[in-house]
């Protein structure tokens, strides 16, 4: 990618490299927190701040979706006014968001900290670009990309232990405030470890395109969010909601297209939408994310905890089971597939990832037709390398490589965008499909093996549209 950078003496030393390393897994660990820290606090907050369960629920809500918008827009201010700038001005945002919510005496004052906070949503992306600014050896910047990217899934499941362990000695707000400090720790660094730089091109921000494609998303995310409310009593006034929302968001992004085509200096190039590195990649994305999220944060933790038709597990020993195994093993597994990205290329990589996902979903039937807490461990530990530490890795990695050297910020926001409206997709698609057909998740073992089912069909999917992938040295 062409770059204008601030010389800096000896900028390509060791110890220049681990500075910046150091940095960029501080920032990444200030937004983790901010997304899974939190969890074990929700049921504190809610008593604490005197509200209900549906109201903390929203404001985790908002910061998720705020996480998302702010992904869209703010890699390409980055490219053009400079990348330290912006991560240093969106970690100054989150650690004001983290004290607000520290300090809030209501959940109205709380929701203000969450959106604040989901200024950190690009984080991944703009330090992953900073990366690649600095190291330019591909197969070296493969292997130090997966060490960063391989934290974003959660910190081996410390963060969330640790989030339950302040709320037992400090309340909720102990939780906020190591949040922010964090944050501060992560300005601290980064202002010292990092060197500025933009986009070989800075011309002005596109701000009528950012507008258009920030409410198109946004209408589109709470159309999903509204569809997830319904779900279980479907009601027409969400059904009715979602509708209207998804339409104003079909509306605003045809407005968006438009408006790219015809201004001097578009937020995303019309030719670039048009080519197959940024629609195969989003696809993909979107697909994958789609069939694997819900599986491995509701399918498989709610068959562990079923009493009649899985383990019965308490919550503890499930999180121990499921989720710590498939957060450590793709914090582990991360660099190793940055070696084989770094020899082999992402995209064949990603292959390799998603195929092997597909073996773990297989696995993951057969959790159900036997339940064991054995075979519930190797599905997630499996699914963790694969997922986790594979497919999710080479997925963010091509956001990078795949940008082109004028725009190298647009991708990886359209693709955090993908993410996380995956995330939310993932939830009502494979629960739905089992109400369609006249079970339900968690009413019998044929509601798990069909939601299950429905992702394994959707990675499948994704497989095959990753082929649509280009190589990375064939756009350059």
């Amino acid at each position: 990618m062409g770059e204008n950078t601030v010389p800096q003496k000896s900028s390509d030393n060791v110890g220049s490299i681990v500075a910046l390393m150091v940095a960029l897994l501080v920032a990444i660990f200030a937004f983790q927190l901010n997304a899974s820290m939190l969890s074990p606090a929700l049921v504190t907050m809610q008593a604490q701040l005197h509200t209900t369960a549906s109201s903390i629920a929203l404001t985790q809500t908002i910061f998720f979706t705020a996480a998302a918008l702010f992904a869209l827009f703010l890699p390409r201010l980055a490219d053009l006014i400079g990348r330290k700038k912006v991560l240093i001005g969106m970690l100054t945002l989150t650690m004001i968001g983290c004290l607000i919510s520290g300090f809030a005496t209501n959940v109205g004052i709380l929701m203000i900290g969450r959106i604040l906070q989901g200024a950190a949503g690009p984080v991944v992306p703009l330090c992953l670009i900073i990366l690649h600014v600095k190291v330019r050896n591909e197969k070296r910047y493969a292997k130090l990309m997966a060490i960063l990217t391989s934290i974003n899934g959660g910190i081996a499941g410390v963060d969330a232990l640790a989030g339950g362990w302040l709320v037992s000695h400090g309340g909720f707000r102990s939780v906020f405030f190591v949040m922010g400090i964090t944050a501060a720790l992560a300005i601290l660094l980064v202002s010292f470890g990092t060197q500025e730089s933009t986009a070989k091109d800075t011309p002005k921000m596109d701000w009528t395109g950012v507008i258009l494609l920030v409410v198109a998303m946004g209408a589109l995310l709470s159309a999903v969010n509204a569809l997830q409310g319904s779900f279980g009593n479907l009601g027409l006034p969400n059904w009715l909601l979602a509708s209207v929302l998804a339409l104003l968001g079909l509306i605003c992004f045809v407005g968006f297209w438009q408006v790219e085509k015809r201004v001097n200096h578009p937020m995303v190039p019309i030719n670039y939408l048009k080519q197959r590195r940024t629609w195969g990649l989003l696809i993909t994305t979107l697909l994958t994310m789609t069939g694997v999220f819900a599986i491995m944060n509701g399918i498989i933790p709610a068959l562990g905890q079923d009493g009649k038709f899985g383990l019965g597990l308490g919550a503890d020993m499930v999180s121990l089971v499921t989720l710590t195994p498939y957060a450590l093993a793709g914090l582990f597994f991360g660099p190793v597939s940055g070696f084989l990205a770094a020899r082999f290329g992402f995209a064949k990589v990603l292959r390799v990832g998603l195929l092997t996902t597909i073996i773990g979903i297989v696995l993951a039937v057969a959790g159900v037709l036997q339940p064991s807490i054995w075979l519930l461990l190797l599905v997630s530990t499996f699914i963790g390398i694969t997922y986790a530490g594979i497919t999710n890795i080479m997925l963010n990695g091509l956001g990078i490589v795949l940008s082109p050297e004028d725009n190298p910020g647009y991708l990886p926001g359209l693709n955090a965008g993908m993410f996380n409206l995956g995330a939310g997709l993932s939830f009502i698609i494979l629960y739905a499909v089992p109400t369609v057909l006249h079970t339900s998740v968690g009413g019998s073992s044929s509601g798990y093996i069909c939601g299950i089912v429905t992702g394994l069909i959707l990675i499948i999917i994704a497989f095959f549209t990753s082929f649509l992938i280009p190589d990375s040295k064939t756009v350059k």
